[in-house]
C-alpha cells in the first residue's frame, strides 16, 4: 500500500554445519579432514554404480533391498528402515520423538559430550534440550567407534540397567528412552571390540552408513535397524519419510554393501589402514604432536604448538592440506586426523616442517 512503511524483515542466518571433506575452496589435495576409507573407492561398489538404472524410480518399498539387508543382519525384514543418509534418519528420529510429547515434564535429547554435531542441531530444531544424562532424555544418542575420539561409548551401563526413571510408591517407572547407535565407523574399526554383546545390540536401533567404510562419501544411503519388539516404531518412522528417500544409486551402493565381494574387499582394507596408521602416528609423535588413542581409521591429536592452530590450518589449507578442527565436538585445541596413505602423509610432513608444528 502507498505510503505505508513495512517493517523490513531481517534475513535468518543458516544453521552453520561444521564438516570434513570439501569446502568453499573446493577439494583438498590431500584431505585428512573426513574419515572416509582412504583405500577406497570399492571397485565392486563403484561398477554397481555405474550400472545402475538412474532412468527409473526405485521400487517406493525397496523391497528386494530391505529382505538383503535384513538377511546381511540376521533380522526381520520389518525390522530394517531405509533413510537417506545418516543425517537424514537423525532429523526425522528427533522429529518422531519431538512428535510424541513430553516424558514426565522432560524435552531432552541425550548427546555424547564429543559428538558429530547434526545430533544437537536436529534437537535444536525441535526445540528439545540437551543432557548428558540419559534418565532424563527423550531420546538418547550414541557413537560407537565415537567420532571424533574413535572409542568406545561410555554411558552404556545406565541405560542398560533397565527402566530410565528411578520409581517408588507414587511414581511408576518409565521404559528406556529409545537409544540410537550410531554405527557409521563400526566397519572401520581397527582394534577393540564392540561394548555391547548380541542380545544387548538388539535392544537398541542401529543406524548404518557404509559410504564411509567404502570410499565412496558422496553416495547419500543409509539404514537403520530396529529393536526386537520395535516394528510399530519402524512403521511410524516409515511414515515420517518422503517417498523414495533413496534414489537408484543409494539402492545400488546398500545391494553391493552385503556382498561376500564387497565386505572381502573391507577386510583387506583394514590390514592397510593399520599399517598407515601406525606410521602416521609414528610421523606426528616425532613432530612432537601427542596423539590420542583410537579404534578406527581416524584419531585426535594436540599439535605441538596449540596457539594459533587456526591460523596454522587455514596455512594448511592453502597448501592442499585439510585437517579437521574438533574445537565444534567440544574438544578445542586438537585436530582429527583420518588414516591416509603415504604420499599424503608426507606431504602433511612437510607442510608442517615449515610451520609452528615442529617441536622445538
Amino acid at each position: 500500500m502507498r505510503g505505508v512503511n513495512l517493517p523490513v524483515k531481517q534475513p535468518v542466518a543458516p544453521p552453520v554445519r561444521m564438516h570434513g571433506g570439501p569446502d568453499a575452496a573446493g577439494v583438498p589435495r590431500f584431505d585428512f579432514s573426513t574419515n572416509s576409507n582412504a583405500c577406497g573407492p570399492c571397485p565392486a561398489v563403484v561398477a554397481a554404480l555405474q550400472q545402475a538404472d538412474a532412468t527409473r524410480y526405485p521400487d517406493p518399498h525397496y523391497t528386494q533391498l530391505r529382505i538383503a539387508l535384513a538377511a546381511f543382519h540376521g533380522v526381520e525384514a520389518p525390522r530394517v528402515v531405509l533413510a537417506a543418509s545418516a543425517s537424514e534418519f537423525i532429523f526425522r528420529t528427533t522429529a518422531w520423538v519431538a512428535q510424541q510429547g513430553v516424558r514426565r515434564g522432560v524435552r531432552k535429547v541425550c548427546v555424547p559430550p564429543h559428538a558429530y554435531g547434526d545430533y544437537a542441531q536436529a534437537a535444536q530444531v525441535w526445540r528439545l534440550g540437551l543432557t548428558s544424562r540419559p534418565a532424563a532424555a527423550q531420546l538418547v544418542w550414541a557413537c560407537e567407534p565415537s567420532s571424533p575420539l574413535g572409542g568406545a561409548h561410555a554411558a552404556w551401563p545406565g541405560w542398560m540397567a533397565g527402566a530410565d526413571w528411578p520409581s517408588d510408591a507414587d511414581v511408576p517407572a518409565l521404559p528406556r528412552a529409545p537409544l540410537v547407535l550410531d554405527c557409521a565407523y563400526a566397519p572401520l574399526r581397527l582394534s577393540g571390540s564392540p561394548s555391547l554383546t548380541t542380545s544387548q545390540r538388539a535392544q537398541v536401533w542401529q543406524m548404518y552408513s557404509p559410504n564411509k567404510a567404502l570410499g565412496l562419501t558422496g553416495v547419500r544411503a543409509a539404514y537403520a535397524i530396529a529393536p526386537l519388539g520395535a516394528e510399530e516404531a519402524a512403521v511410524e518412522l516409515e511414515r515420517l519419510a518422503p517417498s523414495w528417500p533413496l534414489g537408484a544409486h543409494g539402492v545400488a551402493l546398500l545391494h553391493a554393501w552385503v556382498q561376500p565381494e564387497v565386505q572381502g574387499w573391507l577386510t583387506e582394507s583394514l590390514h592397510t589402514l593399520r599399517r598407515w596408521k601406525a606410521m602416521q602416528i609414528e610421523m606426528l609423535q616425532a613432530l612432537g604432536w601427542t596423539c590420542l588413542p583410537s579404534d578406527t581409521n581416524f584419531f585426535c591429536a594436540q599439535p605441538a604448538h596449540g596457539a594459533g592452530l587456526a591460523a596454522d590450518l587455514d596455512r594448511l589449507r592453502a597448501a592442499g592440506i585439510k585437517l579437521r578442527d574438533t574445537t565444534s565436538f567440544g574438544l578445542p585445541g586438537h585436530v582429527r586426523l583420518s588414516v591416509q596413505p603415504p604420499v599424503a602423509q608426507d606431504a602433511l610432513r612437510a607442510a608442517l616442517a615449515s610451520t609452528l608444528y615442529v617441536a622445538n
